[in-house]
Order: C-alpha cells, then sequence, then structure tokens
C-alpha cells in the first residue's frame, strides 16, 4: 500500500518527507486534486500544576513517537529553563503523535492566569481540547477561564480528571463541580454531553471507569489507549476549507539561528508548499509579501520538513519574517483576512528602564534605548497580550501584561541574555469608560485553613477586596470568593503565604472593570539606604541590624542610593553600611564584642517588585538583583 501511495503522489508531482515509522499511515485518500491527511488537532487545558506537561509526555511516549532504547527528559514540553525551574508551563508548545491511522497535533498551554494569551491564541488552532482536572482540589479559576474560552470557541471538550491516585481524591465531588461550572458558563446541550476519563498521568494510566476511592484507582492497571482512543473519535476532524484559496492564521512564533523567524499556524483554506509566494495580511488592511523557503510539520516535539501540507494541519513556515501574531498569510489573490485573534486586556503595566546605576556595565552588556525598545517590540511581536508604549523620558518604556509573574518572566529572559535592564514598580492599568476612571478587577478564590480565615480576611478588605462567598464543608478549610482591583493584588503573594504559613491557596482571573476604588496602602516600612559607596563589613552591619531588616551581607560592594534593608520604622534611613571600627593603640580592657550577623533577608526578582515604592526601581543584572532609589542622592 505504502509503495502504492508513494507512486501515485510522484506521479501528481507530490514530494514527502514523512516519519518513517508511521509510513504513509496518514495517507489515507488520494483524489485528482488533493492527498487528505486523516488528522486531529487538540489542546490540553488546566489549571496550574494539574499534571498537563506529564500528560503529554506519557501520550508521546505511548504512541511510539520514540524509540524504544531513546533517552527522554521528564516535562519535555517544558523546554525553557524558566518553565523547568518555575515548574509551570509559560509559552504554548506544538508536538504531535500518530495513533494508528490518524495523526494528533497537540498543544501544551500555560496554566497560569498571567499566561491567558497563550490559551486563547492557540484555541484558534484546534479542534477539541483536554479539559484536565485533579481529582482533589477539582476546577480551580484558571479551569473556568480556559474553559469557558474554549466553549466560545466552539471546541469539543474531554473531562480528564487526573491524579485519581491522591489519597485525598474525590472523583464524585469534582465530577459534579464540573458539571456545575459547564452549566455557570451557560454551555449548549451538545457541550453538556461531554465525555470523561480518569487518569493517573504520572503512571501513563487512562480509564473510563470510575475509582470508588483512591485505594481502587491504585488496583487499576492499563495504558493511556483508552485516552488515545476518545481523542481520535469525539474530536472532530478540522473544520476546513480546502478548496479555497490558501489561508492561514499565525498563531505562534519562534526563531532559529539558521531559519530566521519562523510562524506557526493552522492551514485554514488551501494548501502550502515551498517556494510559493503568499501575501501577508497584517493590521489596518497592512499587505506585504514573501515567499515560503522551508515548510515543516511536527513529528513528536522535533520539527521535519514537508513539502507542501494541506487544509487541518498545523505548519511552521520560515522565510516570512515581517509578520505578526494574528496576521493572516494568504495566497496572492486573496485579499480576505481571518479573523484577528483577541486576548483579554492588560491589567498591569511596568515601567523599563535603561540601568543607569553606578555599577551598570560591570556584570552584563548595559541596553541603550533604542536596543531596549527593540528587545521589548520583539516580546510584544511574540506575545500579543504584551503592549510596549513610550513615556516622557526617552530612557524609559512602560510595558503592559496580564499580571506581575508575566512581567517577571520577562525581565528574567533579559538577564539570561546577557543585558542589564532597571524596572519600576508594578502598577494597574487604568482606563476611562463612558468619562469614568475605572480600573481592572480579579476575581480571587482563596483555601485557607479555618484558623486563618479573620486575617486573610482582614488583608483582602484592606486592599479593597468584597467577599462575594464563603463555602466551608467541615473539613476544617475555608474556600473564599472576592472580588478585588488588580493593584491590590500586587505584592499580596508573599504576604499571603506569611499568613497562613504556607497553607493557603490563592488563585486569581481578570473579571472586568469597575470605577476606581480609591487609594490602597502601600508598603508599611521605609527602607534602609547606603549613603556612600565601598564594601560592607561586619562592624557596619552588625549596627544596623536592630534597626531593621537587612538584604545583603558582608563584603558586598554598595553605591551611595542602594537599599540595603528595611526600616522598621515608616521613613526611609539613610546609614552608613561600610563603617569600620577605629584603631588605636591602647589595648582593650576585655574582648570585643562578637560581630555575628543575621541571615539577611534574600530578596528575589519577584519579591523586589512586590516590596518597592513608586520613588524605588529593581536593577537587574545577569548577575545580581538590586533595589536603589530613583534619585540616587541623598535628599538630606
Amino acid at each position: 500500500m505504502s509503495a502504492l501511495l508513494i507512486a501515485l503522489a510522484a506521479k501528481k508531482g507530490y514530494k514527502f518527507k514523512l516519519p518513517t515509522r508511521q509510513g504513509f499511515k496518514e495517507l489515507l485518500h488520494c483524489s485528482d486534486n488533493k492527498i487528505i491527511m486523516n488528522i486531529r488537532n487538540i489542546a490540553i487545558i488546566a489549571h496550574v500544576d494539574h499534571g498537563k506537561t506529564t500528560l503529554v509526555d506519557q501520550l508521546l511516549r505511548q504512541s511510539g513517537t520514540f524509540r524504544d532504547n531513546e533517552v527522554t527528559a521528564e516535562r519535555m514540553m517544558d523546554s525553557m529553563d524558566q518553565e523547568r525551574e518555575r515548574g509551570i508551563t509559560i509559552e504554548a508548545k506544538n508536538a504531535a503523535y500518530h495513533w494508528k491511522d490518524t495523526k494528533v497535533n497537540i498543544v501544551d498551554t500555560p496554566g497560569h492566569a498571567d499566561f491567558g494569551g497563550e490559551v486563547e491564541r492557540i484555541l484558534t488552532m484546534v479542534d477539541g481540547c483536554l479539559l484536565l482536572v485533579d481529582a482533589s482540589e477539582g476546577p480551580l479559576p484558571q479551569t473556568r477561564f480556559v474553559l469557558n474560552k474554549a466553549l466560545q470557541h466552539g471546541i469539543k471538550v474531554i473531562v480528564v480528571i487526573n491524579k485519581i491516585d491522591r489519597p485525598d481524591s474525590r472523583v464524585t465531588e469534582v465530577e459534579n463541580e464540573i458539571f456545575d461550572l459547564f452549566i455557570d458558563l451557560g454551555a449548549d446541550e451538545g457541550q453538556m454531553n461531554y465525555e470523561t476519563i480518569y487518569a493517573i498521568a504520572r503512571n501513563g494510566l487512562a480509564t473510563t471507569q470510575r475509582p470508588v476511592d483512591h485505594k481502587d484507582a491504585l488496583s487499576f492497571k492499563g495504558t493511556l489507549e483508552p485516552l488515545f482512543d476518545a481523542i481520535t473519535r469525539i474530536v472532530p476532524p478540522p473544520r476546513v476549507e480546502p478548496e479555497k484559496p490558501l489561508a492561514l492564521m499565525v498563531s505562534n512564533l519562534s526563531h532559529s539561528d539558521f531559519l530566521g523567524r519562523i510562524c506557526v499556524g493552522r492551514v485554514q483554506q488551501g494548501s502550502i508548499k515551498v517556494g510559493q509566494p503568499i501575501a501577508i495580511l497584517g493590521k489596518d488592511g497592512k499587505r506585504t509579501t514573501a515567499r515560503v523557503q522551508e515548510l515543516m510539520t511536527y513529528q513528536g516535539m522535533k520539527q521535519i520538513k514537508a513539502e507542501v501540507m494541506y487544509a487541518g494541519d498545523i505548519a511552521a513556515i520560515a522565510g516570512v519574517e515581517a509578520v505578526d501574531i494574528g496576521d493572516t498569510l494568504a495566497a496572492i489573490d486573496n485579499m480576505t483576512p481571518l479573523k484577528r485573534i483577541e486576548v483579554d486586556p492588560p491589567a498591569v503595566n511596568m515601567g523599563f528602564l535603561v540601568n543607569s546605576s553606578p555599577m551598570a556595565g560591570r556584570e552584563g552588556k548595559v541596553l541603550l534605548s533604542r536596543e531596549l525598545m527593540e528587545r521589548l517590540n520583539k516580546e510584544a511581536r511574540r506575545n500579543p497580550a504584551i503592549r510596549v508604549e513610550p513615556t516622557n523620558s526617552p530612557d524609559e518604556f512602560l510595558v503592559s501584561g496580564r499580571g506581575e509573574l508575566q512581567l517577571a518572566v520577562i525581565v528574567e529572559a533579559i538577564r539570561r541574555e546577557g543585558f542589564e535592564v532597571a524596572v519600576g514598580k508594578p502598577k494597574a492599568v487604568l482606563t476611562k469608560i463612558d468619562g469614568v476612571v475605572c480600573e481592572p478587577i480579579e476575581k480571587t478564590y482563596v483555601d485557607v485553613p479555618e484558623e486563618h480565615f479573620g486575617v486573610v480576611n482582614e488583608m483582602l478588605h484592606l486592599r479593597k477586596g468584597r467577599m462575594l462567598n464563603m463555602i466551608n464543608k467541615g473539613s476544617g478549610r475555608v474556600n473564599l470568593e472576592f472580588e478585588i482591583p488588580s493593584r491590590g493584588l500586587i505584592g499580596i503573594r508573599s504576604h499571603f503565604l506569611t499568613a497562613t504559613r504556607g497553607t493557603g491557596i490563592l488563585n486569581t482571573i481578570f473579571h472586568g472593570y469597575e470605577p476606581f476604588k480609591g487609594d490602597i496602602s502601600e508598603r508599611q516600612n521605609g527602607a534602609m539606604v547606603a549613603d556612600r559607596t565601598g564594601d560592607t563589613v561586619p562592624y557596619g552591619l552588625f549596627h544596623l541590624e536592630p534597626r531593621g531588616t537587612l538584604f545583603i551581607g558582608a563584603g558586598v560592594e554598595v553605591y551611595e542610593g542602594m537599599v540595603i534593608g528595611e526600616n522598621a520604622r515608616d521613613t526611609d534611613l539613610w546609614v552608613n553600611a561600610i563603617k569600620t571600627k577605629k584603631l588605636t593603640n591602647m589595648r582593650a580592657s576585655g574582648t570585643d564584642e562578637a560581630t555575628t550577623l543575621s541571615t539577611p533577608r534574600l530578596m528575589t526578582l519577584e519579591k523586589s517588585l512586590e516590596w518597592i515604592r513608586d520613588d524605588e526601581i529593581v536593577e537587574v543584572t545577569p548577575k545580581n538583583v538590586r533595589i536603589r532609589k530613583r534619585k540616587l542622592k541623598n535628599p538630606t
């Protein structure tokens, strides 16, 4: 059969480079006009840490994508260093596997609300999704967010309840919560008729049998075959129009040192082939042309070359440089763009500045204002949820995003590229609606032990939060639902974890805009600021410890205006951290007091962004994170 297909394809002038393990299983039909592939496009969507990436690993392994002796890493889809370190998915990534006679393109999407823009644009490429829910935690805020987007796109949903072997699993209750969630989101009759699969992704096991309890789940044996079959049976083929001229929506961008910019998207109409001239239909009617240099499809997590690809498949295209996410790649004679991707508006912004501290350039390359603007615009082109705007200062740019974490990831990426940058305090994005100043509001869901309810309730109310619901199921924990301004959540996570002794869970999701709620009190304590340049010494720091909490230890170079600690009072305190003991020619009558310093508070990038005030900025280099005053000189 394979030889016949090869001969027929060659006769028609087609050239294919397909996976040797699968041969030509995916070539199911050949007509006079085209070869149609049996394809399914799915996304995996869930809240943070519910097992998305682990499930993708097992799908790729059990589908025979890798050789039996091939060495593969854990969480293969988490390819970025930050993803592996933080334990979350930041960027949506594509992979593909073959199951029987079907090719399945699969996308692993982020689970954190700050990266919701990734989810929204990826859903334009798929026809079905696996809604992954933890058997203990149940549907959480991001589950609601991504499910709502999937239902709006008319995507077929398969519910997968994962981690059924957890000792605290409550499968029946979680099923009821998922059903209620579908009803709350206004799912129609067809969407309510979803199928449920029970899984232990870590063990590569899926079943249609509901476990009685976690002990029953531990007795289950098998593979992911029920899930493989459900995907090919339930998810519909791509809804495309192969008879029309080429049209492809650019949903993702990447970069190769050899091929340059690579744009990824699903072929919605017609076909695309190597060497084909194409039109790029951008914003506001902008139209340019290019030529396809390389065309690639996915095999596992790898991109392999192809000569031609048809409507329904997900393609990676090189040679198209001047393209942004949301643009349409079309045939030269096709002037009708596809509907552009729309994402929720940004809720938080932060100033990015050229690093101008006295230590600038020592640990990395300082980005000039022009270079910093280019680097930020590159990020905005790759992610439609990011916006970059100029400010009154030529050395500062305002970057807006969905949340603090998303902006912190950008800063961390810049420092890992060997550059230095300075950033200001995150602030909420305000807008005017019917002449009224409004601010973004977040739905906040809190799960805390009963003994911490009072302190958490007070903390959120002080930040202009309003309680909507409280549920106490008698398990010793309380579930709270709040509406709170986005700016009220800036810097709250570390205080929340401290107040609940690490036992609380706080999740947020964008809700909408409401009139400005008034001022929210900032950090109560002032800063300890170095008043001169030099290296810190134990003697000087020892006498500063009673004044507050230090951020640095001995032997650290400081400069005037650099913040070295938190003052115990509400005012800033300028101090001498390099003070040494005066030497005399008189012998001391007794021994000197022991200069033993307490362990300084480690200020990471996220903690620093939470801590600073408007008159302070964070200096970020490849080696260090420092906090400093905007004006370095002592005002007194």
